[in-house]
């Protein structure tokens, strides 16, 4: 089974990590913070923003980059910047994989960048558009790992309740 991995470095604003948490349980998909974090995990708007979903999340905090690494040995990890090399629909996504995104101010530090090029994926935008919000840019590249993984253990069809299709 799937088990794909979204990893912020140093998230900034509640609202987007709520939102993305909120993603993360509908998908099965674990959340991995990279501190500092802009907020408190116990912060109204992460609460508001990832309703009542916060609390069937599975995320794992970390005091830094060094920590994330040490306590993942051998991920395999995607970087999520627009700085890449690669579109993100190019990349083949294991089931297991990190996709990592960076925070909303700065993205993903330089000096991490240049360590990992061909890992570094973007997702096209015209002109010169800086980014995407954080929490939209997670939905878009999560799905399409995903949808390369066949929507493992994913419910993929939906009813119509009280409706007849002679009406």
């Amino acid at each position: 089974m799937a088990k794909l991995n979204i990893v912020l470095h140093e998230p900034e604003i509640p609202a987007n990590t709520g939102n993305i948490g909120r993603t993360c349980v509908a998908t099965g998909t674990r959340l991995h913070l990279i501190e500092p974090l802009g907020f408190s995990l116990s912060e109204k708007a992460l609460k508001r923003a990832g309703m009542d979903y916060w609390k069937d999340l599975d995320v794992t905090t970390y005091v830094d980059w060094e920590d994330f690494l040490e306590r993942n040995p051998g991920a395999k990890i995607y970087y999520a910047t627009t700085k890449g090399r690669h579109v993100y629909s190019d990349a083949h996504f294991e089931p297991d994989c990190y996709i990592m995104f960076g925070k909303e101010s700065a993205g993903i530090p330089e000096e991490i960048l240049k360590e990992h090029p061909d890992e570094c994926i973007r997702i096209p935008m015209i002109g010169e558009t800086r980014s995407l919000n954080l929490s939209n840019s997670v939905a878009i590249v999560l799905y399409e790992a995903l949808r390369q993984n066949n929507f493992d253990h994913m419910r993929l069809e939906g009813e119509l309740h009280h409706l007849s299709w002679d009406d």
